[in-house]
């Protein structure tokens, strides 16, 4: 009888459920820091499918050239000049936008003007088949509305931002850049902050990897205190600023309502006048897994010679400053691509 009582309650202990289910949690940061074990190796999955590139093209007012045709451009990839494939206007493809707002105590007193130029910019932008989320960050990261084209429910995201602490801007990308990885069409993120970092477990190298693996177009809205003088984060500026000439976006500086209109006024504007080129590469290098893409614009460029870009000469310091363009044209395009993912 006591073997039969002693199985019974051990059957009993083994039917019961082993605690609640951990928690899903979604929009995870990479570990700080995190390094392999020595005895491993990181894995890699290549990517060799069509590589696609969004370029902006521009007069030197920055007025969109909507009338190109893919005789008018040439595209190369570490050097190697590249067959076009597909070409075309994207005026009426989907977009996906990723709106990033920053709520931290830096831009307190610039945040009413932000939220209201950004829900203008939305009113404006966005179509019925285009989807945006909607971050806020501060000491934290916050998507406060999931991809959408319902302009009332971004609205009331907007209105629930509230102003925090320190600044995850970095987080910020990072997470963006993810939300974006799997989404189709063009693919945009809006930045607004100050441009400080002060938080993120994320680093600017992990955020722009982020960014670039999902094909992402950054656009950044520099918000400048009234007083240039204390406040300004010129490092993390400058750092936003190479983000988004990397991504083939711009970057804009703001100091009132009127500017921060008219530079969300002209992201929307480019947005729909770009150009979609596509191409397989025709050879690989196995020295790196990022592919540097260049393109170009020929026309009006005489027959036998390179197509004209933009001329350079050198300081008295010695650096490298870009001088006038020689060319009528101003082409934006995301510098390159990763052939591989790191798991």
């Amino acid at each position: 009888m006591a073997l039969l009582m002693l199985l019974a309650s051990l059957a009993m202990g083994q039917s019961q459920p082993g605690g609640p289910p951990e928690p899903q949690q979604q929009n995870q940061l990479p570990p700080k820091h995190e390094k392999p074990a020595p005895d491993q190796t990181p894995t890699f999955k290549v990517d060799v499918k069509l590589v696609n590139v969004f370029a902006s093209v521009t007069d030197p007012k920055g007025a969109p050239i909507v009338d190109l045709n893919k005789n008018d451009f040439a595209i190369s990839e570490d050097g190697i000049p590249q067959k076009i494939a597909v070409f075309e206007q994207q005026s009426e493809v989907p977009l996906s936008i990723v709106l990033a707002l920053d709520a931290s105590g830096s831009v307190r007193k610039d945040i009413k003007l932000e939220l209201e130029s950004a829900r203008r910019f939305v009113s404006s932008t966005l179509r019925k088949n285009d989807g945006l989320s909607l971050y806020q960050f501060s000491e934290t990261v916050s998507e406060l509305v999931p991809f959408t084209s319902d302009f009332q429910r971004i609205a009331r995201g907007i209105r629930a931002v509230h102003v925090g602490a320190a600044t995850a801007l970095y987080d910020a990308i990072y997470l963006g850049g993810e939300a974006l990885a799997d989404r189709q069409g063009r693919k945009v993120m809006v930045i607004i902050t100050d441009g400080g970092d002060t938080m993120s477990r994320t680093s600017y190298a992990e955020a722009v990897r982020a960014a670039q693996q999902a094909e992402a177009i950054v656009y950044s809205i520099i918000i400048v205190p009234i007083e240039a003088s204390a406040g300004r984060n010129t490092g993390g500026e400058h750092a936003l600023i190479q983000l988004s000439k990397d991504t083939g976006g711009k970057h804009y500086y703001a100091d009132s309502a009127a500017s921060l209109d008219a530079a969300f006024q002209q992201i929307s504007r480019e947005l729909r006048t770009q150009y979609l080129l596509g191409y397989y590469p025709t050879q690989r290098l196995a020295d790196s897994d990022f592919r540097r893409i260049e393109i170009r614009i020929t026309k009006g460029t005489p027959a036998g010679t390179a197509p004209v870009t933009q001329a350079e000469t050198a300081t008295d310091d010695g650096d490298i400053a870009e001088a006038v363009p020689t060319s009528p044209f101003r082409v934006r395009h995301r510098s390159g691509y990763y052939t591989s993912k790191l798991n």
